[in-house]
Order: C-alpha cells, then structure tokens, then sequence
C-alpha cells in the first residue's frame, strides 16, 4: 500500500513541476511562486515553465555563428539605409541651396542693383551693362525654374 501511494505522490508532483501557482494568503495578498508557502490558498493558473509540445519538431536553434551572420547582415543593412538617408538630405539641401541662390540673383536684377563679373581672362570686374540686363533676367529665371521645381 505504501509503494502506491509513493508512486502516486511521485506521479502528480511530475505532472505539477514547471507550473506556476497563484498563492493567496489571509491577508489577501497574491503571489506568484512554483510552490505556495504554508498557511496560502493555491490556485491553478495554467502557465508553465516549459513550452507545450505541439506534435511537430520544434525549429532547431541557430548556431552561434548563423545568428552573428544574421546580426552583422541586418547591421550592414541598416548602415546601408542610413547613409541612403543621409545622402537624400544632402542632395535635397544642396537643390534647395541652388534655388535660394538663383531666386536671390533674379531678385537683385529684376531691382537693378549694379552685378559684377570677374573677367576670367585678365581678372578684372567688369559690371553688367544696361542693354544686357534683359537677356541675363530671362537667363536667371530659367535657373529658377530650374532649381524650383
């Protein structure tokens, strides 16, 4: 009778290992623990340590290596994408830049100020003449048109 009830005891602690209870105590007070303490209500709460079987293998785990693989891949994409990003920021401020510029020299000719160049030749500065200020206004608009788009 004794070997039974020991198999017994054996059986159903097997079956309670690796689950977790809800401990109440007098006081109301609720914890979580594999065994209650003395004195503590206890209650089912069907969570388990170990993941229930689901009748088909189990994914093996990946090697150490495959997973440094993996995080060095998605490390190079990433580095990848930001320096995508940043170059995309660059151009648009760059573009943005060139259109400010372009909207500032059409500005100045269509007020009149008084436009130098720099003669490439002898380097001397030689200001733009009265007759020359309609076909450089038609010149700077398509620059604007150009970079503001």
């Amino acid at each position: 009778m004794k070997q039974i009830i020991s198999v017994i005891l054996v059986l159903l602690s097997g079956t309670a290992y690796g689950q977790l209870l809800k401990c109440v105590d007098k006081s109301g007070r609720v914890e979580y623990a594999n065994v209650c303490p003395p004195g503590a209500r206890q209650e089912q709460t069907g969570i388990k340590n170990t993941p229930a079987s689901t009748g088909s293998p189990a994914a093996p785990q990946k090697s150490l290596a495959e997973r440094e693989a993996e995080f060095r891949k998605r490390q190079t994409e990433q580095q990848e994408a930001q320096s995508k990003q940043e170059k995309k920021t660059a151009e648009s401020q760059q573009t943005q830049r060139a259109c400010e510029d372009s909207r500032a020299y059409l500005k100045s000719l269509q007020s009149g100020n008084r436009i130098a160049r720099t003669d490439p030749k002898t380097g001397e500065r030689a200001f733009l003449e009265d007759k020359d200020y309609a076909g450089e206004i038609a010149n700077a608009q398509r620059q604007v048109d150009t970079n503001c788009k």
